[in-house]
């Protein structure tokens, strides 16, 4: 199963910067590139991190392919 993400429209519409985010996540630029591209899928901990951040439950950032909302 493919994991699909709304990372890139979430951080998007909350204005904020691949570096910025990558820097709140402590994680590098690449990284959050990578996810946002589809060609890295974050360990758990990465997505509840980011589940925080954006303040959303981490379903409505990652869904697998098929289960989009």
């Amino acid at each position: 199963m493919i994991v699909i993400n709304k990372v890139k429209i979430i951080r998007q519409e909350k204005g904020i910067t691949q570096n910025e985010l990558a820097r709140s996540l402590d994680v590098s630029h690449q990284t959050i590139h990578a996810i946002e591209k589809g060609k890295y899928n974050p360990s758990l901990k990465l997505s509840l991190k980011m589940a925080t951040l954006f303040d959303l439950p981490v379903e409505e950032i990652f869904n697998l392919e098929g289960e989009y909302k």
